[in-house]
């Protein structure tokens, strides 16, 4: 079982290296971001161990990378953060767990062996609504082959009303999405970031893929593919 170990604490890197020796893995280690970015793109690992904070790239970036290369080999992120965001920016980026420090050596193999058992995952599906297409790995939109420049937030939306495409669905719903149970805004807000998408996505090529059905809600409904862009 060979293993990618990328943390820039010297003496933690050095005694997780022993430590995963003696269980059986082959470990490769790496001090800084630039050097681990590396040797995931030059070598097949069965996991990557991945620490957040890096000098040169982060985990954050490395990370990205990997996943926009289509390398799916498990990643296990180590971060001394512990907030919530962290890790939800790792999962999206697509981590496949996570250690805050510190953490017991024991917890760090049975997490690794269990990604191992599982494999890696199969490549998250790409969203496609006529000539809309959405990349949740590389986090990109494009209609009709132009890339589209979404927020955070627009792209949330915009990927719930994919996910349901040709239905219809309530302000509600998309708030449940978008936004935390902490928000204490109004629906209203919905109105606006549709107005927003809708300047994106549609505007610039004559569309009204964005419906509003009155008194329920939203529908994304599909182009014509094949139709030149204006």
């Amino acid at each position: 079982m060979r293993v990618l170990l990328v943390e820039d604490e010297v003496d933690l890197a050095e005694s997780l290296r022993r430590g995963l020796t003696n269980e059986g893995f082959v470990a490769d280690v790496a001090n800084d971001g630039i050097t681990g970015a590396w040797l995931a793109r030059e070598n097949p690992y069965d996991v990557v161990v991945l620490d957040l904070m890096l000098p040169g790239k982060n985990g954050y970036a490395i990370l990205e990378e990997m996943r926009a290369a289509e390398n799916w080999t498990p990643v296990l992120m180590l971060t001394a953060k512990d907030g919530e965001y962290d890790q939800t920016d790792a999962f999206d980026l697509g981590a496949d767990d996570y250690l805050t420090k510190p953490f017991s050596f024991l917890v760090l193999v049975a997490r690794l062996r269990a990604l191992i058992r599982r494999g890696a995952p199969e490549r998250p599906v790409v969203l496609t609504v006529g000539s809309l297409v959405l990349d949740p790995v590389r986090r990109t939109v494009t209609r009709r082959g132009r890339a589209v420049e979404l927020t955070a937030k627009e792209y949330v939306i915009l990927q719930f009303l994919m996910q349901n495409k040709e239905k219809v669905v309530s302000k509600l719903e998309i708030m449940d999405n978008a936004w935390d149970a902490n928000f204490e805004g109004s629906e209203n807000i919905v109105e606006v970031y549709v107005g927003y998408l809708r300047r994106k996505i549609d505007a610039p090529f004559g569309l009204t893929t964005l419906q509003t059905v009155r008194g329920m809600g939203y529908r994304l409904v599909a182009d014509d593919p094949a139709a030149p862009a204006p």
